[in-house]
């Protein structure tokens, strides 16, 4: 009988410590948020946005490594979308339940649109890369830095600038050449009527499709129309391509050529730095000689990636992704504790985020409640000798969101 009571008491105990190890106190082993990256790994935009959640996740890496944020450990969820809507919106579905996802970086314009209602419904967060009209109806939606409209008015102040140091009168005739496709047509949306502000002869827009090979054709006829600047949009390789074909058209020794964030970076110039010769660039996050200059940044990448040769300065933009996510981290466990927190609790917490500093990658944050720009300031560069280089120092991009009517 005293051996049948002492394995019931054996039993017993074997239960309650189950039961225990089951209980909703967690453990601090078991304390874990998401980060989710509707990505682009194989398509359009791999050759940025590769190297871009390098960054993210290396900087993910630092912060676990050092004990996490107040003992809670980030995982980082890398999904290849190939800049693809349909796959994005069905990855989101697919890992929506995710315990404590807390953000969700849609790699596209398109995406950001697609999945602007679903976030909405789970009251949640997402990054986004550049469309005004986040910035224009607040909700949801975080900017990664100015909206594209604000950079393009912030690289049209610079093209009068330097209209007016070559000693030209009247005002320059600037062309416009991008995808055809939502993020394409961005810019002009409020960039447009900036531009007319300034005095500025704005030709009617080139599109084409993402994908298309040689544009020779639109080029042409921006030339022909007397274009002296001509703003090259699409990311790289495409604004690299672009200019590419004007070089063997002979346009970029009368033609001043501009390129929006996502311009040639080390993958362009590495190929084309003959053909991208004096190609002005505005960033809203260090680029080129700025970004290898920033021991923050590289100090990351020879630690993770290695020799500085392959070294892509999108990087840098990931780990100010992982500076701002780890930075409202912070601010939502001052409002909640662990086992209370949730995806609004994040959103709440990026509006609190204003002035928070990205060491140097880009300028202050500027999440706000009345704002979702990730920061304000830019940056125009010049290629040279196959190297980008500041043509100007950080300013404050003009606000062009606002002359739009969306």
């Amino acid at each position: 009988m005293r051996n049948q009571s002492a394995v019931f008491l054996s039993i017993f105990l074997a239960l309650c410590l189950a039961m225990g190890a089951w209980s909703p106190g967690v453990s601090a082993e078991d304390k874990e948020v998401a980060y989710l990256s509707l990505a682009d790994y194989t398509g359009p935009i791999a050759g940025l946005n590769v190297p871009a959640d390098m960054g993210l996740e290396d900087y993910l890496k630092e912060v676990n490594a050092a004990g996490g944020v107040n003992g809670i450990k980030i995982k980082f969820i890398g999904i290849d979308t190939r800049y693809d809507v349909a796959r994005a919106v069905s990855a989101y579905k697919r890992y929506r339940r995710t315990p404590r996802l807390l953000m969700v970086n849609s790699i596209s314009t398109g995406i950001g649109k697609a999945l602007s209602r679903l976030i909405e419904r789970d009251k949640r967060a997402q990054l986004v890369p550049g469309d005004g009209e986040f910035q224009a109806h607040l909700g949801r939606n975080f900017i990664w830095g100015p909206a594209y409209q604000d950079a393009f008015a912030a690289i049209m102040d610079w093209v009068v600038e330097d209209w007016k140091s070559k000693g030209k009168s009247g005002a320059p005739t600037v062309g416009f050449i991008s995808w055809d496709s939502p993020y394409g047509r961005e810019p002009l949306r409020g960039g447009k009527e900036y531009a007319e502000s300034l005095g500025i002869r704005l030709l009617d827009p080139e599109f084409f499709p993402p994908g298309t090979l040689k544009h020779d054709v639109y080029l042409t006829r921006l030339a022909e129309a007397g274009a002296d600047y001509i703003y090259a949009g699409g990311v790289d390789p495409t604004p690299t391509n672009i200019i590419r074909d004007a070089y063997a058209l002979g346009l970029t020794k009368k033609i001043q050529f501009l390129n929006g964030y996502w311009g040639p970076t080390a993958l362009g110039l590495g190929v084309h730095a003959e053909a991208v010769e004096g190609t002005a660039i505005v960033s809203f996050f260090q680029r080129g000689e700025d970004a290898r200059a920033n021991a923050f940044v590289t100090d990351q990448w020879k630690k993770y990636r290695g020799d500085m040769k392959d070294f892509n300065e999108v990087y840098g933009m990931g780990m100010s992704w992982g500076i701002t996510y780890v930075a409202g981290l912070k601010e939502a466990l001052k409002a909640v504790k662990y086992e209370d927190l949730t995806a609004n609790d994040m959103y709440e917490a990026y509006q609190r985020l204003t002035g928070l500093d990205k060491n140097g990658i880009q300028g202050p944050c500027a999440y706000a409640p009345d704002s979702r720009r990730g920061s304000l300031e830019v940056k125009i560069y010049r290629a040279k000798e196959g190297k980008l280089v500041p043509e100007t120092d950080w300013r404050k991009a003009p606000d062009a969101v606002s002359l739009h009517e969306f």
